[in-house]
């Protein structure tokens, strides 16, 4: 892993969270359906590359170069990676920290 790319926060109503965020000087990045049948919304401060997602759930989502290899490497580490899912946005894989948060490796295509 390499950045933090984007932190997932969960909230209840999108609408007014956004609203809210841009009330504190964030910008909307992109705004569209997803694949769960609800709406994707990522968010940045100008001039920052981390981002934020209002979303339905918690997550930290992490950056890397080789997706295969960094999954092997934590697999050997004893942390359990999930499958590693192939979308028009990228490889995507999956794991929970020692308390249950999520976290999830993201390498760009």
């Amino acid at each position: 892993m390499n950045a933090i790319e984007i932190i997932m926060i969960p909230v209840k109503d999108q609408s007014k969270a956004k609203a809210f965020y841009q009330s504190l000087g964030f910008e909307v990045l992109m705004e569209a359906d997803d694949a769960h049948g609800g709406a994707w919304l990522q968010m940045h401060l100008p001039g920052s590359p981390a981002t934020i997602s209002l979303a339905s759930f918690q997550g930290i989502i992490c950056q890397t170069e080789d997706i295969q290899l960094e999954a092997k490497t934590l697999n050997q580490k004893g942390i359990q990676v999930g499958n590693i899912d192939n979308t028009p946005w990228g490889k995507f894989a999956w794991l929970k920290d020692l308390d249950g948060n999520s976290l999830c490796l993201h390498e760009k295509p």
